[in-house]
């Protein structure tokens, strides 16, 4: 009959099917770009001209944005495209595929509190890699300036004589730089235009103005700021895992009113 209701004909929501679409768009969109910024960070650093440059240190931030770029937009593509063509194979892949990160996220956040001290040795050990590596890889030099200077107002992984790791800041080292620290170690001046980018120079020496630069590792800074923002840090991470089992409920629930419209088809 031409009065009946497009529900009475299809078990398929058109409200879920285009919510699951959209949802998905925003994050393939998301997740191209992030991809995106990955590549043209390798294509800066003629990484494809040179791929052995991966071998010097294994966290490559270019890197890690391809890899997690590429990763959402392959899920964001299964659900938006599985939705739009009611492919209940790409659904069932989309489902699986956000269950397996949101059980990932659970797992490191149990494990992280169980473990902390555990936690906070191997970052401790991570940053000191990475200042092994400071001025190798210009992205990662920027990231530890960033997290020194702009977010934990800190240096180094335990303090400041992590840098004597580095070739170049190592205090048998013939250059400029020995027995100092980067910039971002410095503590701010009060009126100062211009960033003083020498300003770590010899601090580390004997006699040296060590009260110039943060004497806080970034470990212990880092614990302190997570404390200090619990309550944000809590509210996305519950956010984030709210939208991720909505996700899933509402691929899952495409799916069984595709499958039931299939049933009645045949």
């Amino acid at each position: 009959m031409p009065g009946r209701s497009r529900r009475d004909k299809s078990e398929v929501s058109l409200c879920i099917k285009y919510l699951v679409f959209g949802f998905n768009v925003f994050f393939w969109l998301i997740g191209g770009g992030i991809a995106a910024i990955g590549l043209w960070a390798w294509s800066e650093k003629d990484t494809f001209q040179n791929i052995g440059q991966l071998t010097s240190f294994a966290f490559d931030p270019a890197l890690l944005f391809i890899i997690v770029g590429g990763i959402v937009f392959l899920i964001g593509f299964a659900g938006c495209v599985g939705a739009l063509r009611e492919n209940t194979v790409l659904l069932l892949i989309f489902c699986i595929a956000v269950g397996i990160i949101f059980l990932g996220e659970l797992t490191v956040g149990v494990l992280g509190f169980v473990y902390w001290d555990w936690l906070k040795t191997q970052l401790v050990d991570t940053m000191r890699k990475a200042i092994v590596s400071y001025r190798d890889d210009a992205d990662l030099q920027n990231l530890i300036d960033w997290v020194q200077e702009s977010w934990l107002s800190c240096c180094g992984g335990e303090g400041p004589n992590d840098w004597n790791l580095n070739l170049y800041f190592n205090c048998s080292s013939p250059a400029s730089e020995a027995c100092g620290v980067p910039f971002s170690c410095c503590r701010p001046v009060v009126g100062e235009a211009i960033v003083n980018r020498q300003c770590g120079y010899n601090t580390r020496k004997e006699g040296g103005s060590i009260l110039n630069i943060y004497d806080k590792g970034c470990v212990a800074a880092g614990e302190e700021w997570l404390q200090a923002n619990l309550i944000p840090v809590a509210g996305v991470a519950v956010g984030v895992a709210l939208l991720q089992i909505l996700g899933i409920c509402f691929a899952q629930n495409l799916r069984s009113d595709i499958i039931a419209q299939r049933s009645k088809w045949n």
